[in-house]
Parts: C-alpha cells; structure tokens; sequence
C-alpha cells in the first residue's frame, strides 16, 4: 500500500507539471473549454432536431452527417496539416466553428442544423489531427503519456459536468444559450492557441512556397504509400478498422440492449453511461501507475481483448450490479487504449507524415463505423440485440489478439519507423 501510494503521489505530480508547462498548458486549457461547449451543443443539437422533427430517423442523419466530411476530406486534410503551419490550420479551425455555431442561434430549419453538423465535422477533421501531431513537438518523451492522460481524464470530467448541467440550463433558457456558449468556447481556444509557440514542423512550407491542387493530390498518395508500406502504420491500420466494425453498432445500440435485454428505463441507461463514465475518467491512471513502459502491444491491444469479453458478457447477463461493473471496466479499457494508442503513436510516426497518418486512422475509424451501424441495424432487426452484442465482443476480441500476433514483437521505442515510402 505505501509503494501503490508513493506512486499515486509520483502520478499527480507529474499531471500536475505537465499541465502546468507553459508549453502544454495553453492547448490543454483550450481543449477543456472546447469540450464543455461541445457537450452542451451536442445535447441541444439533438434536442432541437428532435423537436423541429419528432422523428428519432432525422436524429440518425446527424449521425451521417458528421461521418461523411471526415471520409471525403481527410486526405486533403492530412496534406494540409503536414505542409502548412499548424498553428494556423488549429485557430482557423476553430473560427470556423465558431460561425457555424453560432448561427444555430438564429435556426432556419432542419435542414440548417444538419448542415452545422457537417460543418462542425469539417473543422474537426482538420483540428482533431493537428492537436495530434503537435502534442510531440509541446511535450517530451517522458511527459507524453501524462499529457494524454491528463487531457482524457479532465476531458472527461468537463463532459460529466456539461452533461449534468446542459438538461436544466436547456430547460430553463432554450437551445439558444447553448449554442451562443459553444460559439464563444470556439472564440476562447483559439485566443488560447494563438498563444501558443509551436515550432515549423518537417516538410511545412515556407511562407512564399504555392501549391497546385495535383500537388495536393500527389502529396496525399505519398502519405498513403508511406501507410501502407510501413510495417507498424499498415498493420496498425488493419487492426483499428476491425476494432472499429466490432464495436460502431454495439455502443450505438446500448440502449436497445439496456432497455430488452436488461429490462431498464431511461434512468437505468443513465446508470449505465455514468458507470462508463467513471471507468473512462480513472482509466489513464493504469498505465501511468503500472507500466514501466507503455511502449508494448500488450498496452494497445489487451484492452480490446478485456472489452471484447465484456461485450459477450453484456449479452448474457441481466442484472444491473454486473451490467455496471461490466461497463466500468469497459471504460476503463477504453480510456487506457486511447491515452497509450495517442502517445505510443505521437511518438513512432514521423514528423513529416504524422498529419497525414492520423488522418487515414480516422477517415479508416469512421468509414468501419458506419459500416459497422448499417450492419449492426439489420443484425438488430433480423436476430435482435443480444446477437449483436455477441458478434461484438467476438470481433473486439479478434481484433486485439490480431494486433498482438501482428504487432507484437514491435520496437516501439526507435526515434521512429523505417522510411520505407517517400513523402
């Protein structure tokens, strides 16, 4: 117990430096005050759709609506990221959003909320991706994993606290406001960012340099050879996109299962979402406190493992005591896969295609998951829920034993991967 205590002490102070680093301090601040807005704006979104509608299928368009931008823009995405300043593409992204936003203020039909949340997946295909590669260049190898997990955990104790308050302020003063405090947590990141000192990265251009659009399209191929001909990105690749397919249905259709399977109303779901909660805000504390070094597939792939039994689980239990320890841990996988698939990643991938790789690792994420949910609704309709949850976990669990026989005996600890394509 003293030695689990010392290291607990040795955890908090490290968050509590790399949080505190000049460096680092201003794009965590501004990824806080983005997420708090965020969680408001989606609730209102969803709400405001609902009423414009009353039809649970337009709420399932929003769905689409975010997805496509991602699949159609993360090339073009990637190449902008890794050739232009991305201190520029973070603030300009946020801008964006802001506008967009902020006209939702003034609603003009569903039509207008649907083009917003395209909108908003735009700006977040090119944002998401930035803050991604920059996070190498504002920390060191020793602080990367406590500023990923320092940024999840608090990430997801802002979401708890908007979710916990967006309901009565919504009640109380309308879609408006949410909107409106969104817009302006948009406004704060970037005044943020801006104060930020993020260095020229490898292969950005210089400020007289011009690029034709096949040059885009050249330097998008180029990233693509590089993924798919390096051992770690194209295996990595792989995994994740089975990953992705296993579970896109499955956390879509939790409340299916919470309401025929366990047999739970509206506020047992909730029981449900804060048990993952809770899981996903301690989870980054395993690495940090168990590893001697994160760098290892078991770190990236065992979660899959332990959340792909958990889904089976799921489907063949019934109690709410089990069901909630089942989805505590579950977020307690989820949290400690992310924080070490981020850092592990941030650190191996090189600079000068790290834009474009973290792009085809969502345009891959998102692609498999709307696959996964067309699929996942006809499973639903044609089997029911419980088959669902079944062929999930099934599929989770392959996933991660395919990235521990694929990647397993990787070196993830080199500066970085063989330059085995040019970019």
């Amino acid at each position: 117990m003293p030695t689990l205590i010392r290291r607990l002490g040795s955890v908090g102070h490290s968050y509590v430096d790399v949080a505190r680093s000049p460096r680092y301090f201003p794009l965590w601040l501004a990824q806080l005050t983005s997420t708090f807005g965020d969680t408001l704006h989606y609730i209102a979104l969803v709400i405001l759709v609902y009423q414009m509608t009353g039809q649970g299928a337009a709420v399932a368009i929003l769905v689409a609506a975010e997805v496509v931008p991602v699949l159609l823009l993360g090339p073009i995405a990637g190449v902008v990221i890794d050739r232009f300043s991305r201190k520029g593409v973070l603030i300009a992204s946020d801008l964006l959003r802001a506008g967009l936003v902020l006209s939702l203020v003034w609603p003009q039909g569903v039509w207008h909320a649907y083009v917003v949340a395209a909108g908003l997946a735009v700006g977040s295909t090119f944002f998401n991706p930035t803050v991604q590669a920059v996070i190498p260049a504002l920390t060191t190898e020793q602080q990367r994993l406590a500023a990923n997990s320092v940024a999840w955990s608090t990430g997801r104790l802002v979401q708890i606290l908007a979710s916990a308050l967006a309901g009565g302020l919504i009640a109380l003063v309308g879609t408006d406001v949410a909107f409106g405090i969104n817009a302006g947590t948009f406004v704060v990141s970037a005044l943020l960012i801006l104060r930020l000192r993020i260095p020229a990265h490898a292969g950005q251009l210089g400020a007289q340099a011009t690029r034709g659009l096949s040059a885009f399209f050249g330097e998008a191929r180029a990233g693509l050879a590089f993924s798919l001909n390096d051992r770690f990105v194209s295996r990595l690749v792989l995994v994740q996109s089975l990953a992705s397919f296993a579970v896109g249905a499955s956390g879509a259709m939790l409340i299916v299962l919470s309401e025929r399977h366990l047999g739970l109303g509206p506020s047992g779901f909730a029981w449900l979402i804060g048990a993952i909660g809770v899981g996903a805000l301690l989870g980054p504390l395993i690495p940090n406190l168990l590893a001697r070094d994160y760098r290892d597939a078991r770190w990236l792939f065992v979660p899959y493992v332990i959340r792909g039994v958990g889904d089976v689980m799921l489907a063949i239990f019934t109690p709410l005591p089990v069901a909630l320890v089942i989805l505590f841990v579950y977020g307690l996988n989820t949290s400690t896969g992310v924080v070490v698939f981020n850092s592990t990643i941030q650190s191996v991938i090189p600079d000068h295609v790290r834009g474009r790789v973290f792009t085809l690792l969502d345009v891959s994420w998102n692609a498999m998951r709307l696959l996964s949910l067309a699929l996942g609704a006809l499973v639903v309709d044609w089997l029911g829920v419980q088959p669902l949850f079944w062929i999930s976990g099934a599929l989770l669990t392959l996933a991660g034993v395919l990235g521990l026989v694929l990647l397993g005996r990787y070196d993830f600890r080199q500066d970085s991967p063989p330059h085995t394509a040019s970019a």
